[in-house]
């Protein structure tokens, strides 16, 4: 499974689960859509801490990071490349 697939799984069971994978476009904007807030935003970056071992030091944490599953995905790659 590619990293946006289970982004995209993530998202969907722990805030939106009357949707699918293929409903949920890697660029919904998933706070200005109400998916993620501030609390949700804790939830995913503990998530990303423990499922791809993210260093949230090593990155730089934004509100932009966190937009869409794409900019998550971004993130974690971002974090990956940093950390080799």
């Amino acid at each position: 499974m590619d990293t946006i697939e289970e982004i995209k799984r993530f998202v969907i069971a722990e805030f939106v689960p009357d949707i699918t994978v293929a409903d949920l476009d890697t660029d919904y904007d998933l706070v200005a859509g109400g998916v993620i807030d501030s609390l949700g935003f804790l939830k995913v970056l503990a998530w990303l801490e423990d499922r791809f071992e993210l260093d949230s030091d090593a990155v730089e944490l934004e509100p932009d990071h966190f937009r869409s599953v794409g900019a998550i995905a971004a993130l974690v790659d971002d974090a990956r490349v940093k950390a080799s």
